[in-house]
């Protein structure tokens, strides 16, 4: 009788996340599913290891893990320590929010697929675009078809998967496309100065008013028009057009 294939599920919203409930439970139909997560919300904690301190890990229930620590703390502790046997496949998600353009470098969702591919294994973060009343269901089942073609076809070499899904009824997505990363148009204050009651400033990083590029083919264009997003992500950040320029630099 044939292994079942092992799938590492993990967040950045935390271990009681209604997502990552909703995506283990959907993804056991093909393999067998490991959830390993942040024991609390870790947000925009980008793509960070915890180094200056053990990492503590409790056994919530069977195949269910929770860290206190980052997502990518979760991929790496779950890898290396809790699955007997390294996973066939990781999935992130299902975020409660977009990871759309410049997000992806901020987002924990994104940095634990990321984190799963430094270590060979194929991945993909998966969110759904939407700031409440979340249709999860719609994302699950798209991660379902998508983890079963990436175990069969397999993923470009160093590459992982950003998907993004319109926060809409199955029945209303267009279908996906596969897209560019977008990027954000900043507007306004990014930073609030408050005084508190004992008169000493503080701040809230607000990211100001936010609005995306208007290029086509992008993840913001797809997912605007009711199309799933998938953007490939490679772990190599080199900007390879600009070698031969600066070659040319007399520094």
């Amino acid at each position: 009788m044939a292994e079942r294939v092992k799938i590492l599920v993990t967040n950045d919203d935390g271990i009681h996340s209604e997502g990552i409930l909703i995506l283990a439970k959907a993804l056991r139909e093909i393999g067998q599913v490991y959830v390993v997560a942040p024991d609390r919300e870790k947000s925009t904690t980008a793509h960070s290891l915890t180094l200056h301190r053990p990492l503590r890990v409790e056994r919530i229930k069977r195949n269910i893990y929770a860290v206190d620590g980052t997502p990518a703390d979760c991929v790496y502790i779950g890898v290396n320590v809790i699955l007997p046997k390294r996973p066939n496949l990781i999935v992130s998600g299902i975020n409660k929010g977009g990871n759309l353009g410049d997000d992806v470098t901020y987002s924990g969702t994104v940095s634990a697929a990321f984190e799963a591919t430094l270590l060979g294994i194929p991945s993909f973060s998966i969110s759904l675009v939407s700031r409440s009343h979340f249709k999860f269901q719609t994302a699950a089942r798209f991660a379902v078809r998508l983890a079963r073609y990436v175990m069969k076809k397999g993923l470009p070499k160093d590459t992982f998967l950003n998907v993004n899904v319109p926060n809409v009824d199955e029945k209303e997505i267009k279908s996906y496309k596969i897209t560019k990363q977008g990027r954000w148009i900043h507007n306004g204050d990014a930073v609030v100065e408050k005084v508190d009651p004992r008169g000493k400033k503080y701040y809230w990083i607000t990211g100001g008013e936010l609005v995306f590029d208007k290029r086509e083919e992008t993840d913001f264009d797809a997912v605007s028009n009711s199309y799933i997003s998938i953007t490939p992500l490679h772990v190599d950040l080199t900007n390879h057009s600009s070698i031969h320029e600066l070659k040319k630099w007399k520094i």
